[in-house]
């Protein structure tokens, strides 16, 4: 018997795919809610039982625990482990459940900026006419995804999915960057770094950032074994001009001196900052990783800048909003921690910053210092509000701030007013929140939706002022 912790979206693919096949499953689940018991109802008819609550052990007759994201130390893992039956992730039942002649993965995993890098490589393995998916993290189930007819599948893979992981071997893994995060749910960062460059072990090729201290840390293993032409075992990224075995800028230009016939005499151009949207440093690494993947399956140099051109960024990744009274107002809802809003931060000369929420144990003292220079004023709001306010004291005394407390839905209303009183003509006011979201909203994506709402509103009234 198939027991199946969580029963979100991965864990509804897994249950319902090993029922297919023949399996009895039962499906755990701690939350109950609306959604749950319509998932378990559908469920039901394919004759998967479901039960919910909070479980210590595996059902008596469990040869088979898939986990979809649960920490290591939750009890039912624990006593499924001391009772000798194998746990393992969703990602790991894909790889094992591949028919032969399955089309490669191309992996990337990273504290930030994944889901771009994997779009914006779906784009250009689409645009060199390859039947390509975006799977695991983003999109569809890998356990989907793994029986269609793609010729190649960009998975992303967050630091859960390749906890459990232990025999997947992509024809290319990408490691972005490593930041603290999830440490409440790996222990420590040490940790947390560890299974992100698990990533690497099996992999046919290995892409990492060379500007990252821990990617470059976890690949220095793989140096060694660098080889040339052509599919070499370990390729490097940079914001920097790009050595032997590297792909970077030069100018304004996106640079391969890897995949290329002599590294050493000879470069490709792949694209220029024209062509990557939204333009930031740190979109431009996320385009640069997504290039080194996509070259490492041979995707030509055109078909990497017509990926660019192609690619759509997904809503609350810096995304402008509007302009109202000569200030910008810029949605990044999705950096929900300290190294993301970093990332942010340092894309705008003259910020007002929304920011707060959860921090999940994460540090903001060097967010704050490196950041203090740019700022103009900042509106603070979410439960770890005062923890950012005592980081803005520490290190941008200077920095007006304002505090919205509350936790109702009109809060947002009040932040953008305030964040509007502090900001002048050329300034941007941000919302890179460094925390997660879940203490005021559905998600992220609820935030930052309530936040563009607001500016909408604030422009109509601006407009009515002007008139």
């Amino acid at each position: 018997m198939i027991c199946v912790a969580g029963l979100g979206v991965s864990g509804t693919a897994v249950a319902r795919i090993m029922a297919a096949r023949g399996e009895k499953v039962i499906v755990l689940e701690g939350r109950d809610g609306e959604r749950a018991r319509a998932s378990a109802e559908e469920l039901a008819g394919l004759g998967v039982e479901v039960r919910f609550g909070e479980p210590v052990e595996p059902p008596p007759g469990t040869s088979m625990v898939v986990t979809t994201g649960w920490p290591p130390h939750h009890p039912l893992l624990v006593a499924a482990a001391a009772a000798g039956i194998e746990v393992i992730g969703e990602v790991e039942l894909a790889w094992r459940l591949r028919p032969a002649g399955a089309a490669p993965w191309l992996a990337l995993t990273g504290t930030n900026g994944k889901t771009t890098a994997v779009r914006m490589l779906t784009a250009m393995l689409a645009a060199a006419g390859h039947r390509a998916l975006a799977a695991g993290n983003v999109g569809t189930p890998v356990l989907e995804a793994v029986t269609g007819p793609w010729d190649v599948l960009a998975v992303e893979l967050s630091s859960f999915q390749l906890h459990r992981s232990p025999s997947v071997a992509p024809h290319t893994a990408a490691l972005l960057n490593v930041a603290p995060d999830h440490l409440d749910w790996h222990g420590s960062l040490e940790e947390y770094a560890r299974v992100k460059g698990e990533i690497f072990t099996r992999a046919g090729t290995v892409v990492h950032n060379a500007d990252d201290e821990w990617a470059a840390r976890l690949a220095a293993p793989y140096e060694s074994a660098r080889g040339y032409p052509g599919a070499a075992r370990s390729v490097s990224f940079t914001l920097g001009v790009p050595g032997p075995g590297q792909i970077g800028v030069v100018e304004d230009l996106l640079v391969d001196r890897a995949f290329v016939a002599d590294p050493v005499r000879n470069a490709e151009e792949l694209a220029s900052f024209a062509d990557v949207r939204p333009f930031a440093p740190h979109n431009v690494a996320n385009a640069l990783a997504a290039a080194a993947l996509a070259r490492s399956y041979g995707v030509p140099a055109e078909a990497v800048r017509r990926g660019l051109l192609d690619f759509v960024p997904d809503p609350h990744r810096i995304a402008h909003v509007a302009r109202v009274g000569e200030v910008d107002y810029v949605d990044d809802s999705k950096a929900t921690n300290p190294h993301a809003a970093a990332a942010s931060l340092a894309a705008y000369a003259s910020i007002v910053w929304i920011a707060g929420g959860q921090l999940k144990g994460a540090d903001v003292d060097e967010l704050v210092r490196r950041a203090a220079p740019r700022l103009r004023g900042a509106v603070l709001l979410g439960v770890d509000r005062g923890r950012i306010r005592e980081a803005l004291a520490r290190h941008a005394g200077n920095v007006p701030v304002v505090e919205v407390p509350g936790q109702d839905t009109g809060v947002m209303d009040r932040v953008v007013t305030e964040a509007a009183r502090l900001a002048t003509p050329g300034d941007t006011v941000l919302l890179a929140p460094a925390g997660a979201s879940l203490d005021m909203f559905a998600g992220y994506p609820a935030r930052g939706e309530a936040f563009a709402r607001a500016v909408r509103r604030l422009a109509t009234e601006d407009g009515g002022r002007r008139a």
